[in-house]
């Protein structure tokens, strides 16, 4: 019935990365590595990682007529990922810059350029790719209209998965589709506002849930991930590894997180099988560069999620941040925090 099992909808960018010792204070400037250049974005990242775990997959995004764009088409179509959804001109690519410390934390600053072209107008002449598509997945940094468009075209019995990165507060209609909301801890803050205030982390996940989505996975860094739907809320142990290079991370969360819901998986399992794929991005540098096949995920050692446990499960362990980008459930040995 489905030709695709994940169509993403949302950013292209150019990943320009510097690595530092450390970030720079305010006023104050300081010597990073050479610049190194990626094929990035939160759409294009979660387009390519769940093409190498062998999803069938289609992005649906807007790039530059420029050197960044076809760097980002080539990148898309050399993991297999369908382009016929990628529209390219109306303004410059966007571009991402990012700082990677020694433990593998990252900070982005982001040039939507032309993200934020990409219109409801296009999604609507897109509707043969959201009929022929079993999961799709969003994220924010597309405008906002976009994302309420994508949920009015999903096809019938079709799952929709966002990651609401930046984090700004939602809409009614996109929360009650959500399933899951995937975020973190900062992310879930924005969403609640002052319901956010106090409480424990299963706390907030169930006032996330009360806000109209049909699940919610709230990653925690360290402690793992929550997974939250009317079943109650379960913990995801975190998989340990040696934190590289966290960026891209939680994009190739997402997307095996998605592409398993599609073959059938029950949300904790999901979760779970994305922490290893979170985990083993995090061991190479860069984002798309970074993400694993399938066997690659399998092969991971010592990344054992760990059975789920109930409210009152934890992991402990260090994690190379916490930030939109940083791999969910993923605990790093030998890093500093």
């Amino acid at each position: 019935m489905y030709d695709y099992d994940l169509l993403v909808v949302g950013s292209a960018n150019a990943d320009l990365v510097i690595g530092v010792e450390r970030r720079p204070d305010a006023g104050e400037t300081v010597l990073g590595s050479d610049l190194a250049v990626h094929p990035g974005g939160k759409g294009a990242n979660q387009a390519v990682a769940a093409a190498r775990l062998g999803a069938r997959t289609a992005l649906l995004a807007r790039v530059g007529d420029d050197a960044y764009g076809r760097l980002l088409l080539d990148s898309q179509r050399a993991s297999g990922v369908d382009t016929v959804g990628v529209l390219v001109g109306g303004a410059p690519t966007g571009v991402a810059l990012i700082t990677v410390d020694p433990s593998g934390d990252n900070s982005i600053v982001v040039s939507p350029g032309a993200n934020a072209g990409l219109t409801p107008g296009d999604v609507r002449a897109a509707a043969s790719l959201f009929q022929a598509s079993r999961v799709v997945s969003a994220q924010l940094e597309i405008p906002l209209e976009t994302v309420v468009e994508t949920v009015r075209n999903l096809a019938e019995g079709s799952r929709f998965v966002l990651n609401p990165s930046p984090p700004r507060p939602l809409p009614t209609e996109v929360l009650a589709a959500c399933d899951p909301l995937i975020v973190n801890e900062h992310e879930a803050k924005v969403i609640l506002g002052d319901a956010a205030v106090g409480g424990s982390p299963e706390d907030r996940a169930r006032i996330l849930l009360a806000k109209g989505p049909r699940s919610v996975v709230v990653t925690l860094g360290a402690e793992g991930a929550l997974v939250a739907s009317a079943q109650g809320v379960t913990r995801v142990a975190p998989v340990k590894v040696d934190a590289v290079d966290t960026t891209g991370a939680g994009d190739a969360f997402t997307a095996a997180l998605a592409w398993r819901l599609g073959r059938g998986a029950s949300l904790t399992e999901a979760a779970a099988y994305a922490a290893r794929v979170g985990a083993a991005a995090v061991t190479r540098e860069g984002a798309q560069a970074s993400f694993p096949t399938a066997a690659e995920v399998e092969a991971l050692c010592c990344a054992d999620p760990g059975d789920a446990a109930s409210d009152s499960g934890s992991a402990a362990g260090r994690t190379p941040g916490r930030g939109s980008d940083s791999s969910p459930g993923m605990s790093s040995r030998g890093g500093a925090q």
